[in-house]
């Protein structure tokens, strides 16, 4: 929770990122049930919430000064469940039961890929320096891994049909999403984005309309940002490249100097 003295009281309010993350771990969990008894709708939001509150937990530690390295491992930690186990283990039993092995590999390889991602994740966290590659993840982020796995199941709540594609095509799609996310390729980190002062309005005008997109239609809404989501990772990558390999160079030679 903290790194201080054992001796020191915290606030409720310091405390507030890992309650946070908690209550993640139990949405998490709670998505299981909830697929295991064939609420799959229900399911799918308990992901989503906690891919939100994955958001929240750690922009808010370092605003109230609260991080801690027991935080940012209960944060991994709450990951895997989340993002690497959750959403394979539903879809397996909303639509690959039945695929004998092939949907249980799937579900292997995804889960096996997501905490080599985490891993790698913590491992490069604990090694940086204020780098300028910050400003770009390696790889699909879990969270979006999870939400981009789940992307049959929307179209399935969408348009009413039990499965849109075939058993063994959904097996294939989850065992590739499980490959982008420890891919070697950058993809843009939007914590890093800074809006103009002059731009501010017009984009919290389109934040509320895409909120209220997915509040009235949500599953169709989700599809929808899913797409846009791989269509901008794969426009945005020869830039990414690009600009992550002059940000490495302009460090190198800042070292040097």
């Amino acid at each position: 929770m903290s790194t201080e003295p054992s001796g020191q009281k915290l606030t409720l309010v310091q405390l507030l990122p890992n309650m946070l993350t908690v209550t993640a771990i139990c949405a998490g969990l709670t998505a299981i049930r909830f697929g295991l008894q064939g609420n799959y709708e229900l399911a799918v939001q308990l992901i989503l919430l906690a891919a939100i509150l994955d958001g929240l937990d750690g922009r808010l530690a370092r605003a109230l000064g609260s991080d801690s390295k027991m935080g940012a491992e209960l944060d991994s930690l709450a990951d895997f469940l989340n993002f690497g186990v959750a959403p394979g283990m539903l879809l397996y039993v909303w639509a690959l039961e039945d695929t004998w092995q092939l949907g249980w590999l799937a579900v292997l390889i995804y889960a096996v890929c997501a905490v080599t991602r985490l891993a790698r994740f913590n491992v490069a966290r604990k090694a940086e320096n204020g780098s300028a590659e910050n400003a770009y993840f390696i790889g699909i982020p879990s969270p979006a891994g999870a939400i981009l796995v789940m992307l049959p199941m929307y179209a399935s709540f969408a348009f009413e049909t039990p499965q849109i594609i075939p058993d063994s095509v959904l097996s294939v799609y989850m065992a590739v999403i499980g490959f982008l996310m420890i891919g070697r390729f950058p993809v843009w980190s939007f914590k890093t984005t800074r809006i103009s002062q002059r731009r501010v309005k017009m984009f919290l005008v389109g934040f509320a309309a895409i909120g209220a997109a997915i509040a009235i239609y949500t599953w169709v809404a989700l599809v929808v940002l899913s797409l846009i989501y791989i269509s901008a990772v794969v426009w945005m990558l020869p830039a990414s490249r690009r600009a992550l390999a002059q940000a490495k160079d302009g460090e190198e030679g800042d070292d040097k100097a």
